[in-house]
């Protein structure tokens, strides 16, 4: 593979510590207080999906966020905090990868009605396939110097 000033593996470790700052900007700007106090996200969430045209999304919403709103909110606002640490300073990044495309297609799949939303939710899941399918971590991640995943 010809690339210019990196070596592919290079870049590849450019786009996952990218998408792990998008992950932590994320987290940042969220109203943590909000989420965890009031209920403001999942409050939001269920909302939507009430609304939802797949009756599959309101029932997976019913059965598994509604009875647990508070739990499901430290779930979500935490696990972006980890998916960003993780796939920044790459560690345990195969499975960070495989959370945040989870959690991607989750947002995309509820969102699905936002065309803003699905514009960055498809684009962060894409780069978290081609990440963990290209093996990311191999260049400048922990994971490398700790030799996990290798």
């Amino acid at each position: 593979m010809r690339t210019i000033w990196l070596t592919g593996a290079e870049w590849l470790a450019v786009l996952r510590i990218g998408l792990g700052l998008w992950w932590l900007e994320s987290w940042r700007h969220k109203d943590k207080k909000g989420w965890l106090r009031r209920g403001t996200g999942i409050a939001w969430a269920a909302d939507v999906a009430a609304k939802h045209r797949w009756s599959f999304v309101q029932g997976g919403f019913g059965a598994v966020v509604a009875p647990r709103p508070r739990v499901m909110a430290y779930v979500v606002v935490y696990a972006e905090l980890a998916i960003g640490l993780g796939l920044t300073a790459g560690l345990l990044t195969p499975i960070a990868l495989a959370g945040g495309l989870a959690l991607n297609l989750l947002y995309l799949v509820l969102m699905i009605h936002d065309w803003a939303e699905q514009g960055q939710n498809a684009m962060m899941a894409l780069i978290s396939l081609v990440a963990l399918l290209a093996m990311s971590w191999q260049t400048w991640s922990l994971d490398r110097v700790w030799e996990l995943f290798l």
